[in-house]
């Protein structure tokens, strides 16, 4: 390829992405936001009993910060084919193309969002409801509690907020305590 690569992560990627970073720049994907809304059969959850992972669900109005990674020169095609059998493992998310905001301009970047018609589609979930879950299903990955954690703390260092998702994880950590 002889144009710059870019994928968005918004969730385990940006503590996680399994490809060579030539550069991150923190982003915001206007019209989108991030939620768990997508069952997971596969990496935090199974057939039996699902958990739940991030997905970009579209939200005219909202908007979802996270990262743009600009993958290492050369490593391209590797990169996109790793990236696509990590997250189209059940077609429930869609390749896309996002125009991305960041400090240092805009950019076009690689994202993997929600198929809203898709069988494991879940948003509208009550916060609760998603607690209760993430709590107690584990996957191919490991705990559902460990991904939300890991991408909560992430989130913090970079100085990204996010309210729904900070409530989640207190109230996942009061559940496994009090389990």
């Amino acid at each position: 390829m002889d144009e710059e690569m870019w994928v968005f992560g918004y969730g385990s990627l940006i503590w996680n992405p399994e490809f060579p970073v030539a550069e991150r720049r923190i982003a915001r994907a206007p019209g989108w936001r991030r939620s768990f809304c997508m069952r997971s059969i596969h990496h935090r959850g199974s057939v039996q009993a699902p958990g739940l992972v991030l997905a970009l669900d579209q939200a005219p109005g909202a908007h979802c910060d996270g990262v743009a990674f600009r993958v290492a020169p050369g490593a391209e095609a590797e990169t996109l084919a790793g990236l696509r059998e990590r997250e189209l493992i059940s077609s429930a998310y869609l390749e896309v193309t996002l125009a991305l905001q960041a400090p240092q301009g805009a950019l076009q970047a690689l994202a993997y969002v929600i198929d809203p018609h898709h069988a494991q589609y879940c948003g509208g979930l009550a916060l609760e409801e998603q607690a209760q879950i993430i709590a107690q299903a584990t996957g191919g990955r490991g705990t559902n509690r460990d991904y939300l954690w890991s991408t909560t703390a992430h989130l913090a260092e970079l100085g990204i907020a996010d309210d729904e998702l900070d409530w989640l994880a207190a109230r996942v950590r009061a559940l496994c305590d009090a389990g």
